[in-house]
């Protein structure tokens, strides 16, 4: 009777366990763990993506613990294929946004550089805050007050000065797919 009982309480621990599990581990197979309820997922268990919404970019990546994911556009020298201007940003809640915009070599930082949308010029001035070798970088962070106007609007204007020159230098960002990236970014981010 005893053995009886000995053998029932293993038979529970087993099936508590998982029988597969225990048998492969004894034939020498690794059984992946699975993963931790809490721990960032990507659709379709993927562990990076890269969406086009129109003339923007939605890239998503797991790194270790953590989910980074951003809506970026970038523009090139037709000739050269060098990068002229990248803008990379990232929301939570698809109402407001923060990032960093990299500019070329040559224009006046101590001068800054101001943001229209469309014709309606934002307030304000942005600072540069380094260069390194992607370029220029100004810090931005668009509130809510900003980002309806970027969702509807068809160009996001950047105004700078030539270093050499001091004349005035413009940048145009197209909007078309903006509100859709910006919305997939956060998205992704709190699921």
């Amino acid at each position: 009777m005893r053995k009886y009982a000995y053998l029932m309480a293993m038979l529970g621990v087993a099936c508590a366990i998982g029988v597969p599990a225990a048998a492969a581990q004894t034939k020498g197979d690794k059984v992946a763990a699975p993963p931790a309820a809490d721990a960032p997922q990507l659709p379709g268990g993927a562990s990076a993506l890269s969406e086009t919404h129109g003339d923007w970019t939605v890239n998503c990546q797991i790194s270790g613990t953590t989910k980074i994911c951003s809506l970026s556009h970038q523009q090139f020298n037709k000739q050269t294929n060098q990068r002229l201007l990248a803008i990379e940003l990232s929301s939570k809640t698809g109402e407001d946004a923060t990032g960093t915009l990299a500019l070329p070599f040559g224009l006046a930082l101590a001068k800054g550089v101001s943001l229209s949308i469309d014709d309606q010029k934002l307030d304000g001035t942005l600072a540069f805050n380094t260069c390194q070798v992607v370029g220029c970088l100004v810090p931005v962070a668009l509130d809510a007050t900003v980002t309806p106007l970027l969702k509807s609007g068809t160009t996001l204007k950047i105004d700078a000065f030539a270093a050499d020159t001091g004349q005035a230098v413009s940048f145009s960002i197209p909007l078309n797919g903006f509100a859709g990236a910006l919305a997939r970014t956060a998205e992704l981010l709190t699921n």
